[in-house]
């Protein structure tokens, strides 16, 4: 029987890095977008010809908070409709043999990784609950990504299953324990107070892959259906809430080929969800993509189990 898998696509922001001239901004990608949209377009081409089957609008910084914060005139609905113009505009472009499909991103509400800053549940559940209802109608799924802390994780899981749309669950995990998020709280109690929820599969995100691979393993122990997507940085201890990523250092052993090394690791685990987070480019997606037609492994347009 043919494995298949789901090819995502890679990480949009530090694409975008490579290919702005414009100066870091606390909401990069979402800002490149506003002045810069056919770079955005053209990253989504990239990863579409590249072979990713799914491609993830650029929502990452898109939510309320962010926005008033950052440029409190613009609106939210203006910005969830302006991603998927872009990404459709990327896709038409990138004139693709085989199907793809769009989703979106849940992000963390207030800052990446820093729990500190994270709203409680019943306030993240409300946003959440937004955000779906304002793109469900545009989209085949959402990815709920970079969860730092169960407040958050199971208020957008919540959210997921109460309006009935496919959604998956990634967590973001500490550099020095596969074990816990970065919050500090068990990834195994995390992944308990999600599967009541029924996501569509759980995985680890934005992390290192060294870490990615060994929290898998304790997901995988949940019978549920689960994958990942690394990042390529050093670090990110040095990003807080309202800096700019410029302040992170990209590694020099991860380039496609030593990507692939792991992700061949995660497709023997039994991972089925595959892609790639901050600094891991069209070119890391185009060899993974190249190795499974050469493995005879289909890959898949859904997210869907």
């Amino acid at each position: 029987m043919t494995k298949t898998i789901t090819l995502l696509d890679g990480g949009l922001g530090q694409e975008l890095i490579k290919r702005s001239t414009a100066p870091p901004h606390p909401l990069w990608s979402t800002h490149v977008m506003m002045t810069e949209p056919e770079l955005v377009s053209a990253v989504h081409k990239d990863f579409c010809e590249a072979g990713a089957r799914v491609i993830c609008l650029n929502t990452y910084a898109v939510s309320r908070f962010r926005l008033n914060t950052y440029v409190p005139d613009e609106s939210l609905e203006n910005m969830l409709a302006l991603s998927h113009r872009v990404a459709a505009a990327g896709i038409e472009a990138a004139h693709c043999s085989e199907p793809v499909s769009v989703v979106a991103s849940l992000p963390p509400l207030n800052a990446s990784y820093d729990h500190t800053v994270a709203p409680n549940h019943e306030s993240a559940y409300e946003q959440y609950q937004e955000l779906i209802q304002l793109q469900k109608h545009r989209v085949d799924g959402f990815l709920l990504e970079t969860m730092s802390n169960m407040a958050e994780a199971t208020a957008g899981a919540k959210a997921i299953q109460d309006e009935h749309v496919i959604g998956a669950v990634a967590f973001t995990l500490s550099d020095s324990d596969p074990s816990i998020l970065r919050s500090g709280e068990s990834l195994e109690d995390a992944i308990t107070a999600v599967k009541p929820y029924e996501p569509s599969a759980i995985l680890i995100n934005c992390s290192v892959p060294e870490i990615v691979t060994d929290g898998m393993k304790i997901v995988a122990k949940s019978g549920i259906r689960f994958g990942g997507y690394a990042n390529g940085f050093t670090s990110v201890e040095a990003l807080v809430p309202g800096s700019t990523v410029d302040r992170l250092s990209q590694r020099k052993d991860l380039g496609p080929e030593e990507y692939l090394a792991f992700v061949i690791e995660w497709l023997n685990m039994g991972a089925d969800i595959i892609g790639g987070c901050c600094e891991i480019g069209p070119a890391h997606i185009a060899t993974i993509a190249d190795y499974c037609k050469h493995q005879g492994i289909a890959t898949t347009a859904t997210i869907a189990p």
